[in-house]
């Protein structure tokens, strides 16, 4: 399962199709409340003309040179990521995506590292459009089996943070079928939370799972003009990271 997104309502192709994905929207909300497992469809993205430059979704800001250092534990066993937003780019699908470099590590050991890759439309929606994962194997990072890339081999974009989130929403937030099939659903706008960063309220809550890994879910929790703060794996194993530290970049 992405950690970070593991960090929304679609724009419209034309109007006709922004009809269609209200309609979609309104038919996926509750469904995964009642069961995990159960998946939204997948959504058409907008045309590349309907994207813009930065992220600055309030929920999920990507500002360059940005970097978020995450500590808790994994099985008990004290565990780091550092997410820095790149100021480097990737054309994926003919949209300027911005490249985000993660790195984590348990017991002081690498563990994955990869580079997510993720673009906004117009209305605020930001989109995930692939992802290098790599696993460090035997001193060697290894390309695992969830990467991906958005019109390569079937896989297709998802959201990862909705423009204006609603309790019940449900989305994908990619699909690579039987490699990259992670989907969440909001279960709060109005939580509060207290981490090393800071406390919090008015804080975005979802939960999120994977179609390929359904006993494991986790909570995730975004804070309005700083991102996700906290996650907490509340069936499947024992994880909780939490945001420790935020360096603003030049």
């Amino acid at each position: 399962m992405n950690k970070h997104k593991r960090f929304g309502t679609v724009a419209a192709l034309t109007a006709t199709s922004a009809m269609i994905f209200v309609a979609c929207a309104s038919a996926t909300r509750g469904s995964a409340e009642r069961a995990v497992g159960k998946a939204p469809p997948v959504l058409p993205m907008p045309p590349a003309s309907d994207f813009v430059r930065k992220v600055d979704n309030p929920y999920f800001p990507l500002d360059p040179g940005t970097r978020f250092i995450y500590r808790g534990t994994k099985d008990d066993v004290p565990a780091t990521t550092t997410v820095e937003v790149t100021k480097d780019t990737k054309t994926i699908l003919g949209v300027q995506a911005i490249v985000v470099f993660d790195q984590s590590s348990v017991d002081g050991q690498p563990e994955e590292q990869t580079f997510d890759w993720y673009a906004q439309d117009k209305r605020g929606n930001v989109w995930y459009l692939g992802e290098d994962s790599f696993d460090f194997v035997n001193g060697t990072w290894v390309k695992n089996d969830g990467s991906w890339e958005a019109g390569v081999d079937g896989a297709q974009p998802g959201i990862v943070m909705l423009a204006q989130p609603q309790v019940a929403d449900a989305y994908r937030q990619e699909y690579y079928a039987g490699h990259a099939e992670d989907v969440a659903e909001v279960l709060s706008t109005d939580a509060s939370v207290s981490v090393p960063y800071g406390s919090f309220d008015n804080v975005l809550q979802t939960k999120d799972w994977s179609l390929l890994e359904r006993r494991a879910v986790e909570h995730k929790y975004y804070a309005l003009g700083v991102g996700q703060v906290s996650t907490v794996m509340v069936k499947g194993g024992n994880e909780v990271m939490e945001l420790v530290e935020v360096v603003k970049g030049r």
